[in-house]
This record gives C-alpha cells, sequence and structure tokens, in this order.
C-alpha cells in the first residue's frame, strides 16, 4: 500500500479495502509480461494511435531520410534495387483475352500503341513497363507515390492514340495547409468521405522542392477517379503508406558510421608513423628528423646526437565481418529480403538454403505484387485504358486485361523444372499458370509453337522430339555403312 492508500484507509476503509483488493486482482489477472510498465519495459512506446495516425506529421521527414539513405548509402540503395528488381523486374506485361479475334486486335493495338509506348506519359520519356519500375521505386524509398490522369483534347491530343495520358507525382505534391473541404475531412491533402473513403486529392500544380516555378505555387482539387494511389495497406483501415526503410534507418544509420570508423582505423593502421624521442640535454637541429617524412624501403637516415626514432604501432581492425554480417542480417529481416541479396554475400550458400531462403522471399514478392501493382497500378491503369477507350469510340469491346510478371530467375534448373512439369502432368498445376509464373504469356506461346509447327513442315523436318531438337528426316544407310554399324555393334 501506498501513502494514498493508507490515507484513504484510515479515513474511508471501506474505499480503501476496495482500492486494494482491485490492485490484487489486476496483478493476478496480468499474465502478459508485455503489458507490464516495470524495469524491463522501461521506455517502450505503445501510443493507441489509428493506422495513418501512427506516423501523421512525421511523413516527410521520413520521406526525406529515406531518400538520402537511398543516395547515400549502398546497402539502401541495394536493397531498394533488389525489391523493384523482383517485384516488377523488366515489367508486369499485360495482355488481350477475348473469344472475338477482330476485337482482340483492335485492343492490343491500341494497349501496344499507347500503353507500351512514351505517348503514355505526360512528358512523352516513359511507357507502361517504365512507370511501373519508377513507381515501386517510389513506393520503397517515400512508402506512397501518385499516378494522375491527364485528358489530352484539341492540339494536345495530336497523335496521341488515345485521349489521355498520365504524370506521376510525388506525394509531396500534397497540399498539408488544406484541412477540409466542404463537409469532408482533409488530412495532409487527401480528402476523406463520409464514409471514410478516399474521395479526392489537393495537389499543387509543381513540386514543392523544384529549384524554380513556372506558376506561383498553389493547389486544386483532384478527383480520385483520376488518381491511382500506390502504397503498401499493413493495418485496418490504412490508406496512407511509409518508407519501407523506416523500421531499419537506425540500424542503416549507425551501420553507415561504424563502416566510416572502421576505414578511418584502417587507414590509420595502413600508416608507419615514427617519433623521436630526445635525450635530456640534447642539442635539436635545425630540421629534427629530416628524412624520416620520407621513409622508403632501404632509406638511410641520420639523426642527430641524442634523438632515438620510436614507431607506432597503430590498431588492427578486428570483428568487422562479424559485426556487418549480425547487422545486415537484421536490415535484410526488416525489409523482407534475404541477407544474401542484400549483401551480395554467397559463401556458405548451398542450393537448399539459398532456394529455401529464395522461397520466403519470393512469397512476400508475389503478395507485394499483387496488392500494389497487380490491384492498384493495374487495375487503375486499366481502368483508364477502357475509359479512353470509350471515349475512342471502341465502347463495349469484349475482352480481359491479364497482367503476366517477368521470368523468375531459377536456382538451379535442372532441378526446378523437371519438377515443374511433374506438377503439370500430375494435375497439380496447369501448364499455362506455370508458364505465366516462369514470365511467360500462355497466348504468345502457343502461336509461336504454332508458327514453329508450321515452319518446320514448310523446311521439310520431322516434329520436335521431346528433348526439344529438331533433326531432318534421317535418310535410309547405304550398305556398306549398315556393315560398318554391325561390326562396330559387335
Amino acid at each position: 500500500m501506498n501513502i494514498i492508500d493508507r490515507t484513504i484507509g484510515f479515513f474511508a476503509p471501506q474505499a480503501g479495502l476496495r482500492r486494494v483488493a482491485a490492485r490484487a486482482q489486476i496483478s493476478t489477472l496480468m499474465n502478459y509480461d508485455a503489458a507490464s510498465r516495470g524495469r524491463r519495459a522501461y521506455g517502450w512506446k505503445a501510443p493507441a494511435t489509428a493506422a495513418d495516425a501512427a506516423a501523421f506529421g512525421s511523413r516527410a521527414r521520413m520521406r526525406q531520410l529515406s531518400r538520402d539513405m537511398v543516395r547515400n548509402r549502398p546497402y539502401a540503395a541495394r536493397a531498394k534495387d533488389v525489391i523493384v528488381a523482383n517485384v516488377v523486374g523488366a515489367g508486369i506485361m499485360p495482355s488481350i483475352r477475348s473469344e472475338n479475334d477482330n476485337a482482340k486486335a483492335t485492343v492490343q493495338d491500341l494497349l501496344e500503341r499507347h500503353l507500351l509506348t512514351p505517348s503514355l506519359d505526360s512528358l512523352g520519356e516513359y511507357d507502361l513497363l517504365e512507370m511501373q519500375q519508377i513507381a515501386m521505386s517510389a513506393v520503397f524509398t517515400d512508402g506512397e507515390v501518385l499516378l494522375r490522369r491527364r485528358w489530352r483534347t484539341g492540339s494536345y491530343g495530336v497523335g496521341l492514340p488515345l485521349p489521355y495520358q498520365v504524370e506521376m507525382i510525388e506525394v509531396d505534391c500534397l497540399d498539408t495547409t488544406v484541412q477540409s473541404y466542404g463537409d469532408n475531412l482533409v488530412i495532409e491533402g487527401v480528402e476523406y468521405g463520409p464514409t471514410g473513403a478516399i474521395e479526392a486529392y489537393h495537389l499543387y500544380n509543381e513540386h514543392p522542392g523544384a529549384v524554380r516555378h513556372r506558376k506561383a505555387l498553389q493547389s486544386s482539387r483532384v478527383h480520385w477517379s483520376d488518381v491511382i494511389h500506390i502504397r503498401r495497406m499493413d493495418r485496418p483501415g490504412q490508406l496512407r503508406g511509409v518508407p519501407w526503410l523506416a523500421p531499419v534507418m537506425m540500424t542503416l544509420g549507425e551501420i553507415s558510421d561504424y563502416q566510416e570508423a572502421q576505414i578511418l582505423k584502417q587507414k590509420i593502421s595502413s600508416l608507419m608513423a615514427v617519433m623521436i624521442k630526445w635525450a635530456s640535454g640534447s642539442v635539436r637541429g635545425e630540421k629534427p628528423g629530416a628524412g624520416l617524412e620520407e621513409l622508403a624501403p632501404g632509406a638511410i637516415v641520420d639523426l642527430p646526437e641524442g634523438a632515438e626514432p620510436v614507431t607506432v604501432n597503430p590498431p588492427t581492425v578486428e570483428g568487422y565481418d562479424d559485426f556487418m554480417t549480425v547487422a545486415l542480417r537484421s536490415v535484410a529481416v526488416g525489409i523482407g529480403i534475404t541477407f544474401e541479396s542484400l549483401s551480395g554475400n554467397l559463401r556458405q550458400v548451398n542450393f537448399s538454403s539459398g532456394r529455401m531462403g529464395r522461397n520466403e522471399m519470393d512469397r512476400l514478392i508475389h503478395m507485394w505484387r499483387r496488392s500494389m501493382m497487380i490491384m492498384q497500378f493495374g487495375v487503375g491503369m486499366e481502368r483508364w485504358f477502357r475509359e479512353g477507350l470509350a471515349i475512342a469510340g471502341h465502347k463495349g469491346i469484349p475482352f480481359n486485361l491479364d497482367w503476366t510478371p517477368p521470368r523468375r530467375i531459377l536456382i538451379d534448373p535442372t532441378r526446378e523444372i523437371p519438377a515443374m512439369i511433374e506438377e503439370v502432368e500430375a494435375g497439380l498445376a496447369s501448364r499455362q499458370g506455370v508458364q505465366r509464373e516462369l514470365g511467360r504469356d500462355p497466348d504468345r506461346i502457343r502461336a509461336e509453337r504454332k508458327q514453329d509447327e508450321e515452319a518446320d513442315k514448310a523446311s521439310g523436318l520431322t516434329p520436335a522430339a521431346s528433348t526439344g531438337n529438331q533433326q531432318k528426316p534421317a535418310a535410309e544407310p547405304a550398305e556398306d555403312e549398315g556393315a560398318n554399324n554391325a561390326e562396330d555393334g559387335q
């Protein structure tokens, strides 16, 4: 009992008894050590904030730190490249599927001329696949990225297969000064409707961090249908993203500081320094120790009487590899990639360990690719593509748009491909499913195989064998050749 309990117990015994009983009951029910507030949990932060409120007011700071780390910290840049290369790679290719051949040809032509050319970009620089790479890179570094649809009419739309273009916007362009729009709440430039869903974005006409502005900086309201908001969502109700380096920023900073200290220590350890010890009462010359500053192999340096050279033992570098290995493993785990892919260190890695680590990483890659680059980027681009087709006079064309991810690099094709074939033959997977998993388009493979077969027939070649080798029809062996073969067989 503390002094308050004793005071209450003295003046109001019944109330004091209830306080003591309640405290004892709480102590009995406290079964989770993590929920305690004792010495071991001192300094733990556990704010009861909502998903988006957890990063409120700190997103800009985290973005700036994350960008600086990607610019100046090699392992942060490497982590970004690994994520982008595995999630997007050369690009998640769209393909048209339709039972109407004429409709498929029309849509395929417009897709190739608009989405797969720089005509799609408002700056005229990027096609769809390059946009995927830049968008994923921005999501990793900044936590989120915005794509804005720009309708092009009149002289601005001349030469475009479809009357719109896409502008890629960093989230710095969100106007955080707007607090409301009518009855809707606006938080950090994002406008939320009565149901809590995003209704609009308040965007600056230019990046506020630009060197120069062509016009006065001002924001405008852009409806959600003209914006694709790409981010990773980890909690229910989360609508904003945070930089992927957030959990490991402190560790990355400390690793960088440790490396700088070790580099300086290595420089010092590679130096040979000499101090001159003078005997008491000795007379020093005008330039004592002349010649020691340029010591070379075989050099002979005369020192004045009473001077004695003393070499300095520089410090040695120890434990560097062990520390960096443990630290980089923590960073790799925090980001969701393997230690080998982050560090480039493949020592002590065999097929089994490499495959197990890669399998865990592949699950995350598939999850990120589907949730962000297909369900957000891809679905949004398909919606804009269909609306552009309707305005261009192609409304109501029946087709489906499929997304084929890039080819996954096999660790050991001699083991993995036979396993895939067995899965297909056993009915555990479909052939086109395996083909898409390898980053190939089943329709294109089917069409190319048909073309190969027709070309083989036209050239007089036999059908391809199971090994994939194509051979000309075997000629009848001559009698002497047959005899020689028989003799060889004997």
